[in-house]
């Protein structure tokens, strides 16, 4: 992993914050922008650009997307569409693809309104946890539009055509317990519990082989459209490097020996 880094405690971003808590091994970027967390064309590229340094920052070892108030994003600021150049547009999915490329694993924490880039970006994430009030959507049928930034995309390959087709053609909201039980979301919490929820998933993930994280994330990213017998040579090609691995000897004496594992991400 690139071990450049830029340090972005401090720093002032259009929407949102970043925190960084060293002795928890943990990155969280915050979107924090009124009552409705409206995401606005620039936002997206500073958004991009935190991802991308907390996933280079090796304090860090999971990154948590949230958000303050009662709603996750109502999604985007829609007059910026109208201002915002072609080539502008067409970098969207491309910024909001930023949590699926880390090589760490991510986390988001949806509550209320998901709405359009703030449900997109939510499915970039790994693990999605969402409450009995979240509601999904990708309402820009409603605007004239189709979702921008890789919203139908991702959601047919969760949900298959039909459920994306009654969500996006019809700009159909989802609970947060339809998002679990069609298998959009992760886990499913009361409201008052999501912080707790997440903060305990964050530390679950520690326990585990950073090496063998990533490797686990960038395999399932890589065969998701793979014929059947790739994905299982590609599979066999990544379970034979980590064989070859510190932290795997390391698993294999621990399990041997009745103690926990102390991995060291090489």
């Amino acid at each position: 992993m690139n071990q450049q880094f830029s340090d972005l405690s401090g720093t002032s971003f259009d929407g949102f914050t970043v925190e960084v808590d060293e002795a928890r091994q943990r990155g969280d970027i915050i979107l924090d922008r009124g009552e409705y967390n409206t995401i606005s064309m620039g936002q997206r590229d500073e958004l991009r650009a935190a991802f991308e340094a907390l996933d280079a920052d090796p304090r860090v070892r999971v990154i948590v997307l949230r958000a303050i108030g009662e709603h996750f994003s109502s999604g985007g600021y829609i007059k910026g569409f109208l201002e915002a150049s072609p080539e502008h547009v067409s970098k969207l999915a491309d910024n909001i693809a930023a949590p699926a490329r880390c090589e760490k694993p991510v986390i988001v924490a949806n509550r209320g309104y998901t709405f359009g880039v703030g449900f997109e970006i939510s499915l970039a994430c790994d693990f999605r946890l969402v409450t009995p009030t979240t509601r999904y959507a990708l309402p820009e049928q409603k605007l004239g539009q189709i979702p921008g930034s890789g919203g139908s995309a991702r959601l047919q390959k969760i949900v298959g055509i039909t459920r994306t087709k009654d969500i996006v053609m019809r700009s159909r909201r989802i609970s947060g317990e339809e998002a679990h039980d069609w298998g959009i979301a992760t886990e499913i919490h009361p409201d008052d519990q999501l912080e707790a929820a997440t903060d305990k998933l964050a530390q679950e993930l520690l326990a585990f082989s950073p090496i063998a994280q990533r490797t686990a994330k960038k395999m399932l990213n890589q065969t998701e459209d793979c014929h059947l017998q790739t994905a299982i040579e590609i599979e066999g090609y990544n379970y034979s490097r980590l064989r070859q691995s510190d932290d795997f000897r390391e698993g294999v004496l621990a399990f041997h020996e009745k103690r926990a594992p102390k991995f060291g991400g090489s």
